[in-house]
């Protein structure tokens, strides 16, 4: 584990409190497995917008009206089509995880920190999303229904579903860690 992981959880430690483990979710651009939708509609969406914002500029006197309707619609289809994978790698980029004997805390952010703790002796909900590598997601809590259409689409504000470590190298040991944790804090 890098020590810059290390040095972010270990500033959220309250005293007596140790570090079992940390680690941040994998980096760069990831494809999930909501993309074999996600990745034909946005084409589909922003093409059709790409026409019609065409389609009007190049008409003779097109009124204003038709030709700024359509930008928000090409600007939601460039950020579908590439600008949601930039966003989503920014903001795994700026992520850290650790497992306390206390609590699990989640450090992230762009343009500014937010630390995300839950208390190991109150966590009721855990479950593991392992993939054939060992590596997987591990939720804090009951997530929405269709909650993994959405994934990699993060519009600001929006509420992305329960707090969880994702993409993490081996995630069934990372699991393991907090079921004992949790089972030495109660």
């Amino acid at each position: 584990m890098d020590d810059e992981t290390r040095g972010v959880i270990q500033s959220q430690l309250a005293a007596g409190e140790r570090l079992l483990w940390h680690g941040r979710p994998a980096q760069g651009i990831v494809l999930r497995s909501a993309d074999v939708f996600l990745i034909p509609f946005s084409l589909l969406w922003g093409g059709f917008a790409f026409f019609w914002e065409y389609s009007v500029i190049s008409m003779d006197k097109a009124p204003l009206f038709f030709m700024l309707w359509g930008i928000p619609f090409v600007a939601a289809g460039l950020y579908m089509i590439g600008g949601r994978f930039l966003v989503d790698a920014k903001q795994r980029a700026t992520t850290f995880y650790g497992v306390t004997s206390q609590r699990v805390i989640i450090v992230s952010g762009i343009s500014s920190r937010k630390v995300k703790s839950l208390n190991l002796r109150t966590l009721s909900d855990l479950s593991l999303d392992e993939k054939a590598k060992g590596n997987g997601s591990i939720s804090f809590g009951p997530s929405p229904p269709f909650a993994q259409w959405t994934a990699g689409i993060s519009w600001p504000g929006m509420p992305s579903g329960a707090p969880s470590f994702e993409m993490v190298d081996g995630a069934r040991a990372v699991f393991e860690t907090i079921r004992k944790a949790q089972g030495a804090a109660t």
